[in-house]
């Protein structure tokens, strides 16, 4: 029993009837639903409700996960991989059964189309058709192959750049719909062009997939779109998306039979996400970082007020292009003076909105360089990721007496990431800004301490 089960959720042979999709999917909704609610209640003491789940927006829901901690978002969202793929698998079988396209299980990803998606596959009688006939996999004679690798690959490229450039500069916006339905999409339609004439295997089907993602890629960087170290972060992402996608898009190959033009429309999918996916405001991440100075806080705080120049970064991260903080100086004193910070990318303006001397040092950030120097062929290139998509908000320094005339001093930064899934990009982020802490921390600690020894 269990094994039909399994098959039935995970496999593409077994039939699915509006009875077994209606029951089928209830059932296991419930079961997400229960899992998620009992995560977010144990973390936040808040009721996650059925309206919480149900919003077709991600960025929305995420909203409803603040509070909980990091590790365990992305175990939820790993835990909401399995459901995603029974959805889309079953809703495939389902169109089929209705004698519908089997294309349509592609609109399982696009908010609140998802809802009438399966509100009509739920409805929708059975209809006879005559089944695409599953064909074990052959490898044809090289050539053929290529032609239809090539077309494969084509086809994918005519889904991702348009849909990128149109996500991130027309949209602005580096969405679910950027980072989710793009690679799935050119997965799905590369795998099932490669596939349309001549079943290939998994495996060669997985392969033209990667390339298609690689040179999609590689044309970004070509054309200044976007830089290296951006696309090579989003890989991680991209790869396993893309690879789901191509499983997809060749079951609909192999088992039914699809016109080229549905192929064509069902390219449609991804920019349709992005342009109805709304924008919500990204959550707020905090990095602390300390370190004890051998010194009176006194003392300390004459060099956080002002110091010397740092010397040439020798750290990794900013041996790579992440901006490295140079110097900073105050203009005025008390609430209301500004504070600047020179970076390796240009400068941050930071008003202050606190000043207890010897305590606590407080500014916001109103403006700031661009986080990075992308790597790219060009000199000059400034792909859209680099502005405001990362931004830090607040910052302080605050200053504790320790016993035997040392201090504690505690460097706080605020900051947003306005990337999906947040989850993701703030694991990078988090340590970009603790790299930034730790250069200045102790650039600090090593000049008191030697003020101390004069």
């Amino acid at each position: 029993m269990l094994a039909a089960r399994i098959r039935l959720w995970f496999g593409f042979d077994a039939p699915v009837d509006r009875r077994t999709y209606v029951l089928n999917g209830a059932g296991l909704m419930a079961c997400k639903y229960l899992m998620d609610a009992a995560v977010v209640g144990a973390f936040t003491g808040r009721l996650f409700t059925p309206l919480d789940y149900l919003n077709p927006v991600w960025t929305m829901r995420q909203q409803a996960l603040r509070g909980v901690p990091t590790w365990a978002v992305l175990a939820l969202a790993l835990w909401t991989l399995p459901f995603l793929w029974v959805g889309v698998g079953m809703s495939m079988r389902r169109a089929l059964d209705a004698g519908r396209s089997a294309w349509l299980a592609l609109l399982f990803f696009v908010p609140v189309v998802n809802y009438a998606l399966m509100a009509a596959l739920s409805l929708l009688p059975s209809r006879p058709r005559v089944p695409g006939p599953w064909r074990e996999p052959i490898i044809p004679v090289l050539d053929d192959r290529l032609k239809s690798g090539l077309l494969g690959v084509a086809a994918a490229l005519a889904v991702a750049i348009p849909t990128v450039l149109f996500s991130v500069y027309v949209k602005k916006s580096y969405s679910a719909g950027l980072f989710l339905g793009t690679p799935f999409t050119v997965g799905s339609v590369s795998a099932h062009v490669f596939n349309y004439r001549h079943p290939r295997t998994a495996g060669q089907t997985h392969e033209v997939v990667v390339i298609s993602l690689v040179l999609a890629a590689g044309v970004l960087l070509l054309f200044a779109a976007e830089g290296a170290f951006c696309l090579a972060l989003a890989f991680p992402l991209a790869i396993p998306v893309g690879i789901v996608g191509g499983v997809f898009g060749r079951a609909i190959a192999l088992r039914s039979v699809e016109p080229p033009g549905r192929t064509g429309m069902a390219a449609l999918v991804a920019p349709l996400l992005v342009l109805v996916e709304p924008h919500v405001a990204p959550a707020v991440h905090e990095v602390v970082t300390v370190v004890e100075v051998a010194a009176p806080s006194d003392v300390v705080w004459r060099r956080v007020v002002s110091f010397p120049d740092l010397p040439p970064p020798t750290e990794w991260v900013f041996r790579i292009g992440v901006a490295a903080p140079l110097r900073a100086h105050i203009v005025g004193t008390g609430a209301g003076a500004t504070r600047y910070c020179d970076f390796t990318t240009g400068s941050f303006i930071e008003p202050i909105t606190a000043w207890e001397a010897n305590r606590r040092l407080a500014f916001d950030i109103t403006a700031q360089a661009p986080p990075m120097r992308e790597w790219s062929p060009y000199r000059d290139v400034n792909p859209p990721h680099l502005d405001g998509y990362f931004r830090a908000t607040h910052g302080e320094f605050l200053l504790t007496a320790l016993p035997g005339g040392r201090t504690r001093l505690e460097g706080r930064t605020t900051y947003v990431v306005d990337m999906f899934p947040q989850s993701y990009w703030t694991l990078p982020a988090g340590r970009i800004v603790a790299a930034i802490h730790g250069r200045v921390l102790r650039h600090l600690k090593a000049l008191v301490e030697e003020d101390e020894l004069r």
